[in-house]
C-alpha cells in the first residue's frame, strides 16, 4: 500500500472515530487487515447520511450526492482520488469486488433524507432501512469474506431494520425540529395519527403507542437477524456487532416518562463498550 493510500485509510479512521465512535469500536473486534477498509465503508456511510446537515437546500446535496455517484462510475477519477475518503473507498471496492451498484443504492436511498416527504408504509421504511443500514452491513460481510459470498444476506437484512429503526427513534427530536417524520404512514394510522401529530412535538399516549410498536418491530428484527446469522459463515460475525447497541438504546426508550421530543438518550459509553465486547465474545 502506498504512503498516500495508507494516509487516506487512515483519514477515514479518524472520521469514523471522531463521528461514529460506537461503530468505530466494533470494528476493532474485526481482523487488523480488514478493520482499514470497514473503516473506508463506514465513514463512506457516515459522509452520505451528513449530506443533509451540510447543504442549506436540497438541491446542494444532490448535487454532493451525485458528485460520489459520478466517482463510482469512474468519473472524474483525477479529482475524486484527490479525496481522501473516496481513494480509499475506491481502493476498498476493487480490492473486495464490491458491488457498485451497493453503494450507488445508498446513495439514492438518502435523497429522502434531503427532502420533507413522509414515510407512506413499513415497506418504504424497509426499503430505506435496507439501502442504507442493510446494504452497510451486507458490504461488511463481503469485506470480511475476502469478497467472496460468506452467506447473511437475508440476516444482513434484517439487522439494518434493526438498525435503522433504532437510528430514526433515536434522531425522532432532530428530525421533528427540522419537520422531517420517518415514522411509516401505516403505523401512524394504527394509531390515529397524521404526520402532522409528530411533528407537533407532544408526546400524546397515540404518540407514545405508535413508538412502541416501532420497538417491537426493532426487537423482532434483531431477533431474526440473530437467529439468520447463524446459517452464515462465521467469519461475518463482526458485522453483526451493532446489534448489540440496538436494545441499550430501546431500553431507555422503555422507562417511564420518556418524552421522544425531549429526552436525550444517552447511554454511557461504557455500556456500550461492554455490550459490544459481550456480543464479540459470543
Amino acid at each position: 500500500m502506498s504512503e498516500a493510500l495508507a494516509a487516506a485509510y487512515g483519514h477515514c479512521d479518524g472520521l469514523l472515530r471522531a463521528n461514529d465512535r460506537d461503530q468505530w469500536l466494533c470494528n476493532l473486534f474485526a481482523p487488523a487487515d480488514k478493520r482499514p477498509h470497514l473503516a473506508a465503508l463506514h465513514a463512506f456511510a457516515l459522509e452520505i447520511a451528513q449530506v443533509r446537515d451540510k447543504v442549506s437546500n436540497p438541491m446542494a446535496g444532490e448535487i454532493r450526492l451525485q458528485w460520489w455517484r459520478d466517482g463510482l462510475a469512474g468519473q472524474g477519477r483525477g479529482e475524486v482520488s484527490a479525496n481522501p475518503l473516496a481513494a480509499a473507498l475506491l481502493d476498498t471496492i476493487s480490492r473486495f469486488h464490491l458491488p457498485t451498484k451497493a453503494f450507488v443504492d445508498l446513495i439514492d436511498a438518502r435523497e429522502f433524507d434531503l427532502y420533507h416527504d413522509p414515510m407512506p408504509d413499513i415497506a418504504a421504511l424497509e426499503s430505506w432501512c435496507g439501502g442504507i443500514f442493510g446494504a452497510t452491513v451486507r458490504l461488511a460481510c463481503l469485506i470480511l469474506a475476502n469478497g467472496e459470498d460468506p452467506g447473511g444476506a437475508a440476516a444482513a437484512g434484517h439487522a439494518g431494520m434493526a438498525l435503522g429503526i433504532a437510528s430514526l427513534l433515536r434522531d425522532l427530536a432532530r428530525d421533528s425540529t427540522g419537520g422531517r417524520c420517518y415514522m411509516p404512514g401505516d403505523v401512524l394510522a394504527r394509531h390515529g395519527l397524521a404526520v402532522a401529530d409528530v411533528l407537533e412535538r407532544s408526546p400524546s399516549p397515540a404518540v407514545l403507542a405508535a413508538l412502541a410498536e416501532m420497538r417491537g418491530l426493532a426487537r423482532r428484527h434483531v431477533a431474526q437477524a440473530r437467529q439468520g446469522r447463524g446459517d452464515a459463515a462465521a467469519v461475518i460475525a463482526q458485522a453483526f456487532l451493532g446489534l448489540a447497541l440496538v436494545e441499550p438504546v430501546l431500553r431507555r426508550m422503555d422507562r417511564s416518562g420518556y418524552d421522544p421530543f425531549r429526552t436525550i438518550i444517552n447511554v454511557p459509553q461504557w455500556r456500550l463498550q461492554w455490550a459490544i465486547w459481550r456480543a464479540a465474545r459470543k
